[in-house]
């Protein structure tokens, strides 16, 4: 059978037009929110001094984003099956490269906020979609590749758009590096439209409201996902504190730094990415449970080596993090899929609700932390994180195992 034949009969085939054709439009599409999100981090100190704000406030800008996206994540997935997968994520990509270019001409601080946290909501319309997209219309023997080119994606954006924003910010102001990161995204958006195939195995039968909100509550009685929605809040919570202050502490003094020297440091994100694609592969080898104590005793040792006073120490610090980090969440990310027996894309959207609820609450919190006590502050309060996922990783690592088989579970009349 030919490549267009299998595609024809079902799944998308591994070296097809379509199959390309879905893979850079989502490729694109991963790099584009991503960065639309995490474009801000560079600014904060920017922010700060143009806004006549504090630390703690001007992370307000990042906070408000990932404590939007978190709660609309929830939703996505149950919205989208009434949309349309293709339907939805296009508008995600279209209103968020619209918010990116109003985001430039506001006013003053609150409306900066306001359009912020606009972007939280669309932003959400595609990370919870597109692997939704994969599993359904991808071939087996092409799922494999498609998602790691994902989350790639995910990782180049988060990476390249702190980068590009920083350094363009630094040269022409704030505002042109928004502006034209807003035009970029909507070019995306626009291949996005044109490449992605329209999907022909979508879920025909939608979850009901009621079904949806039990499905939610049921991942609550296993006895691990718990603690693994605790370990995403604490590590992505710690990781994203760390980032927010570095730039306020290089930029004073002793260091003096300027904004595109401080957004260089983002290059130790691909340190991370390295790791994340052979967390997998040790888990598989060693156990996911040792795994996880020994990636989160290593973002501790980063952290250790931020204290030293030394430039160096503190990339060189940032990135044994960022090691530490990717391949603790990719290992607890995978490990939420293989628990949960019923309700696995509401497992996953807990998960990462607990993420970005992280993200929100321990990156203000560390900018109180800042502002008090200066970087030991900052240090304590991500240790603290640190030693309370440590103990949580120590808890899932004498967690039962799970059953080998679990009969499907129904909502009861009236839930």
């Amino acid at each position: 059978m030919t490549l267009s034949e299998r595609d024809s009969a079902g799944g998308i085939a591994r070296g097809s037009a379509r199959f390309w054709r879905a893979n850079i439009a989502l490729f694109l599409s991963a790099f584009a929110i991503f960065a639309s999100l995490y474009s801000v981090q560079p600014l904060l100190p920017i922010f700060a001094g143009e806004f006549g704000l504090d630390a703690a406030a001007s992370s307000f800008s990042l906070s408000v984003t990932t404590a939007t996206l978190a709660g609309a994540l929830l939703l996505a997935s149950w919205v989208a099956d009434r949309l349309g997968r293709k339907t939805l994520m296009v508008g995600a990509l279209l209103v968020t490269a619209a918010l990116g270019m109003i985001l430039p001409f506001v006013p003053n601080w609150p409306w900066l906020l306001a359009v912020r946290s606009g972007l939280g909501l669309s932003l959400s319309g595609l990370p919870a979609i597109a692997m939704v997209y994969l599993a359904e219309e991808m071939e087996s023997d092409a799922l494999g590749f498609s998602m790691g080119l994902y989350i790639g994606g995910t990782a180049l954006g988060g990476m390249a758009g702190r980068l590009l924003v920083g350094i363009v910010a630094d040269w022409t102001g704030w505002r042109f590096a928004l502006e034209l990161l807003g035009m970029t995204i909507l070019v995306i958006a626009l291949l996005f439209v044109w490449l992605l195939p329209t999907p022909q195995n979508s879920a025909r039968t939608p979850l009901s409201g009621r079904e949806f909100v039990f499905r939610l509550r049921l991942q609550f009685n296993d006895p691990g996902l718990p603690w693994l929605f605790a370990t995403s809040f604490l590590l992505m919570g710690a990781f994203v504190t760390l980032y927010n202050y570095t730039g306020f502490r290089l930029s004073g003094a002793p260091y003096g730094m300027s904004h595109s020297a401080i957004s260089l440091i983002f290059l130790v994100y691909a340190w991370g990415t390295v790791s994340s694609t052979y967390a997998g592969e040790l888990s598989n080898r060693f156990g996911r449970r040792r795994v996880l104590l020994v990636t989160v005793a290593v973002m501790l040792g980063g952290l250790l080596l931020t204290l030293l006073p030394w430039v160096v120490a503190i990339i060189g610090g940032l990135a044994v993090v960022s090691v530490g980090f990717f391949a603790a969440h990719g290992i607890a990310s995978a490990w939420v899929t293989r628990r949960a027996p019923v309700g696995r894309a509401q497992a996953s959207a807990l998960y990462l609700f607990f993420y970005y609820v992280g993200s929100s609450v321990l990156g203000t919190l560390g900018g109180y932390a800042w502002v008090a006590f200066g970087w030991p502050g900052v240090a304590g309060l991500t240790g603290m994180a640190l030693v309370a996922a440590l103990l949580v990783a120590l808890r899932l690592s004498v967690l039962p195992p799970l059953p080998v088989a679990e009969k499907p579970v129904t909502p009861p009349a009236g839930v």
